[in-house]
């Protein structure tokens, strides 16, 4: 069967798989093994005996250590109650602002974001932290909905993140390794925080129904000086775990798995001086961790298993002859790399798409003389999208988990549209000024 037929084969009974609802880690295993017996005919030692030496080559991967390390730094910090000071402090800092506790939300989640890498814990936490407040203090359920979604999702791109971990190994480049991707991603990280906070100051200073500030009556309860002193208070903590973990990987004292150690360790400290570390806590941190990166780990081998196939069976090249072979501008073809991503993060989790896409698209971008840690951070601020964008954008769920009576998905789908379309500016600018991208690793590793 021609190289051609297997690759529209795969692609169909994936999207077939994905709609019926299947686990998608066991869904990608199992049409890699259809898929490579039809094409090996039928060799069933030789094609487990590939599997095997794959799964082998992950888990012997050094890199990958630090992904139970972040997870656990992550669960720790939830459960360590920092996120509740810093806002409870900008709840008075920014609150007399006009859309000012939104304001503060994406504060936190920035800052939430630098010491966890977790989605699911940023937005959990600020559902939970910063909803009921929103709603007393009158803001709509639209704008308080995508706020936290959003800026919740912002985990998966400032460093730490787990994303950029399992990039960084899957690739195996030195152009993208964890500690270019880490640098790499700062900036644009910040970005997206920008344009959030931007879109919210504008949007309520011209209505500030939909994010009123708090009375003056609340606001004349805090001076100037306690202001400061309960702002540096509750940002210390966690910049001080931020400088430790971020500080060691891009002044070249630690690798990103000994730095992840290190956050962990240093989450543990937050955790005992907020008089929060317990028997309890480590026993449910531990067991959230364990089950979190075995969820990853088996994404990671099924979407090893389902590449590997694709690519022994021809399929990127096939791919590759469509993309590059047609004599298109590539410009035009980054554009449609991006906007299949952007497709596919509608329903397939993201972990899965770095995996069947970095090997096919990679090559592709660096034959198009595309620099390879710009497109990888292009790739990655894409698939911060897939978090957002239904049926399947975890971050609504999560956010719908913990919302208060109220709040239906329909408020949650019309409250993330802006933010979606601010995120694809984002990527805009990132790829018309490359050089916000490339800038600090350049200046952190040469």
């Amino acid at each position: 069967m021609s190289p051609e037929i297997l690759t529209i084969g795969m692609f169909v009974t994936l999207i077939l798989a994905i709609t019926l609802g299947h686990p998608l880690a066991y869904t990608l295993a199992a049409i890699a093994t259809l898929f490579g017996l039809i094409d090996n005919g039928g060799d069933i030692a030789g094609l487990f005996d590939m599997f095997a030496n794959n799964t082998w080559g992950l888990m012997n991967n050094y890199v990958l250590v630090a992904i139970p390390l972040f997870i656990l730094m992550a669960q720790l910090l939830d459960r360590s109650k920092v996120a509740d000071e810093l806002f409870e402090t900008l709840f008075v800092v920014l609150g007399g602002l006009k859309g000012g506790l939104g304001l503060a939300v994406v504060v936190v989640c920035t800052v939430f974001a630098a010491t966890t890498g977790i989605i699911g814990a940023s937005v959990v936490a600020m559902g939970l932290l910063a909803t009921p407040a929103l709603m007393k203090k009158g803001y709509q359920k639209e704008m308080s909905a995508g706020i936290i979604c959003a800026a919740g999702t912002l985990g998966i791109l400032i460093p730490p993140s787990i994303m950029m971990v399992v990039y960084g190994g899957l690739t195996g480049l030195k152009e993208t390794s964890v500690g270019n991707l880490f640098a790499g991603a700062i900036i644009p990280g910040l970005i997206l925080a920008s344009l959030y906070f931007l879109y919210i100051f504008i949007r309520c200073t011209i209505n500030p129904e939909l994010g009123p500030p708090i009375s003056r009556e609340e606001a004349a309860n805090w001076t100037l000086s306690k202001k400061i002193i309960l702002t540096l208070k509750s940002l210390i903590p966690p910049m001080a775990l931020i400088l430790a973990v971020m500080g060691t990987i891009l002044a070249g004292v630690a690798t990103p798995t000994e730095a992840a150690a290190l956050g962990a360790f240093g989450a543990m400290i937050l955790a005992f001086f907020n008089k929060k570390l317990n028997w309890q806590v480590l026993k449910e941190s531990a067991h959230a961790t364990m089950s979190t990166t075995a969820m990853v780990m088996m994404l990671f081998i099924g979407g090893k298993f389902f590449s590997t196939v694709f690519l022994s069976m021809g399929g990127g090249d096939v791919v590759a002859d469509v993309l590059v072979g047609s004599g298109m501008n590539r410009w035009l073809v980054l554009l449609i790399m991006m906007s299949i991503v952007f497709l596919m993060g509608m329903f397939i989790d993201w972990a899965a798409i770095l995996l069947v896409t970095v090997p096919i698209f990679m090559p592709i971008a660096m034959e198009l003389d595309f620099d390879p840690l710009w497109f990888s951070i292009l790739l990655c601020v894409n698939l911060q999208t897939s978090f957002l964008t239904p049926p399947f954008g975890y971050a609504l769920f999560y956010f719908k988990g913990v919302a208060p009576e109220g709040y239906t998905m329909g408020h949650i789908y019309r409250g993330i549209i802006p933010f979606v379309l601010l995120q694809l500016v984002g990527l805009l600018i990132l790829t018309l000024f490359p050089a916000l991208v490339t800038w600090l690793p350049g200046i952190f590793f040469g």
